[in-house]
């Protein structure tokens, strides 16, 4: 029976986690966060799954300190994995590791390695992503490529939606490939590093609309950071404006003008500097859902500038 130590969090972290339970390796110890009381905890708890199974786990603020390394390196596992998990693992850890250390990312690499790949993913536009499980080297996400496993971004997905898709892909690429990990008939394929890039994490205010975009890139960055995420806004009068939903129009103005929101068939609309339009199908002011009553009360019936 192959031995493994764990380091997991997340939906990803769950999902991955069962499927190495599934395949029957002895998963000496879990690694994984305590939650942070400061974020919106909306997956699934690593922690809860380790206890259900009887296995043990712990939540160290720092896994390279010298007291974990040592107790990881006694139990001499065979394999390291990491499935969403928020710390990079140093050489000494992965050393550990006896036939291979292995993480799960999401998106397909080379493409969007680094921080929060699935929302970087939606914000430029893609139509694809996916979930990669590679080699752990001491460089991030830029190990041999051990499996792949691809899933659709349609043109109104937000990232929640996507994640749950690349959540899947990571199941299945690991319940995949795992068999051949363990009997050691895996050959994992080197990642030409020139064909993608390194993003880095997101912050509340980077989900702040910028309308002289066009429609779509307005789009992208709204449903990148819908709900759960802290979601896209602006500032209208002086308090906060969340738009939570959107679709961009196939309408176009002829031309070029001054953004600004308006009302038209029960939905409020932008039009943007390029003339291109974008319908805001769920929107809030000061934490509250905004109706169309609700718009005319505050900003009255004329379009308003942005």
């Amino acid at each position: 029976m192959s031995t493994a130590v764990v380091f997991a969090y997340h939906n990803v972290g769950v999902r991955c986690l069962s499927v190495l339970l599934a395949h029957g390796v002895d998963v000496q110890l879990v690694l994984t966060h305590e939650d942070d009381p400061s974020e919106q905890i909306w997956f699934d708890s690593v922690s809860k799954l380790a206890t259900r199974n009887h296995v043990m786990f712990a939540t160290p603020k720092n896994p390279n300190e010298p007291q974990w390394l040592e107790q990881i390196a006694n139990l001499k596992p065979d394999f390291i994995f990491s499935f969403y998990y928020r710390h990079m693992l140093s050489a000494e850890l992965l050393a550990c590791a006896r036939k291979g250390a292995y993480n799960m990312h999401g998106s397909l690499l080379p493409k969007y390695r680094g921080r929060v790949p699935v929302n970087w993913a939606v914000i430029y536009g893609e139509r694809e992503t996916g979930a990669t499980l590679h080699e752990m080297v001491t460089k991030p996400d830029a190990g041999a490529i051990a499996g792949q496993q691809a899933v659709p971004i349609l043109p109104d997905d937000t990232a929640f939606e996507v994640f749950q898709k690349v959540t899947v892909a990571a199941e299945m690429v690991l319940d995949r490939t795992l068999p051949s990990i363990l009997d050691g008939s895996l050959k994992p394929q080197s990642q030409d590093l020139t064909r993608g890039s390194y993003y880095g994490g997101r912050k509340p205010e980077d989900g702040r609309i910028q309308w002289t975009q066009s429609a779509t890139q307005i789009h992208n960055l709204i449903r990148a950071v819908a709900p759960p995420y802290p979601g896209a806004f602006t500032d209208l009068q002086g308090k906060r404006f969340r738009v939570l939903r959107s679709r961009v129009l196939h309408e176009h103005r002829n031309t070029e003008g001054i953004p600004c929101l308006y009302w038209q068939d029960s939905t409020l609309r932008a039009v943007l500097n390029d003339g291109s339009m974008l319908e805001l199908l769920e929107v809030e002011y000061q934490g509250q859902l905004l109706d169309q009553q609700g718009w005319h009360s505050l900003f009255g019936d004329l379009p308003l500038i942005l």
